[in-house]
């Protein structure tokens, strides 16, 4: 009777592992004065391992529309979902990871706000930053950083030849996006893990450090720019992958 009963046990758990599956859908978001073309070597090297990655492009017209964009991606997708935001893109990927397929966020040299917190708010409640090359708004209320401190403050440890070509095809951001505020934090009911960018001067690394221990993240500290994902593809393919295989769902 008890070896029966054993038998029956070992079944059952091999049933319930058969049934556990790794999140094999990544969604990456990129920030502001950027473009998903950034992804590019992260895109590649976690394909190669077979995962399904999509790059989301957010319109940087306001906040609201941003995650919607990122929301439409996540819907085209069957199966659970990995969400990765850089950047501004972090504000985006904490209001659209609520998502009920999105299983996990992961950080990339990223904001992390709590529930009607701001990025105006962040970017005054940490510390100083005195390499800040974001200039005012325009005419039309958008934001571009700075072309001449684009290379030294939003990636040094890139080419010349390469961060003058990311200035120049920068997408800036509705000015409004600053004053917007996040609903609900998925962060609170979701894992998350967390790059910092140990030689960031766009988010200071003890700002990202702050926010990523409150979010209660894992976090991974990679020597880079805030352009991290662009110098440290692999590196930061890694830490997406360790994240996604620690969440194995039920099929």
């Amino acid at each position: 009777m008890k070896s029966r009963h054993g038998l029956l046990l070992a079944l059952l758990c091999l049933s319930v592992s058969a049934l556990q599956a790794q999140v094999k859908n990544i969604v990456l978001v990129h920030g502001s004065f950027a473009n998903g073309s950034g992804w590019e070597g992260v895109y590649k090297a976690l394909v190669k391992k077979g995962y399904n990655v999509s790059v989301a492009t957010n319109p940087n017209l306001g906040f609201e529309g941003d995650v919607a964009a990122v929301m439409r991606t996540i819907d085209r997708i069957e199966g659970p979902v990995l969400l990765v935001g850089h950047s501004y893109g972090g504000a985006v990927v904490t209001e659209a990871g609520n998502h009920e397929k999105v299983k996990g966020l992961v950080y990339v040299d990223a904001f992390v706000p709590a529930e009607g917190e701001t990025l105006a708010q962040l970017l005054q409640s940490g510390p100083p930053n005195p390499d800040f090359s974001v200039l005012p708004p325009d005419a039309n209320g958008f934001v571009w950083f700075d072309r001449a401190r684009y290379h030294a403050n939003f990636c040094a440890d890139l080419s010349k030849e390469l961060a003058a070509f990311m200035a120049d095809s920068q997408i800036p951001i509705n000015g409004a996006a600053f004053g917007a505020s996040v609903k609900q934090a998925a962060w609170k009911s979701k894992k998350s893990r967390y790059v910092v960018g140990t030689e960031d001067k766009t988010i200071v690394p003890d700002g990202q450090r702050a926010m990523a221990k409150r979010a209660g993240a894992t976090i991974t500290e990679l020597k880079g720019s805030h352009c991290v994902f662009i110098s440290k593809p692999v590196e930061v393919a890694k830490v997406i992958e360790t994240a996604a295989a620690a969440l194995k769902v039920i099929c």
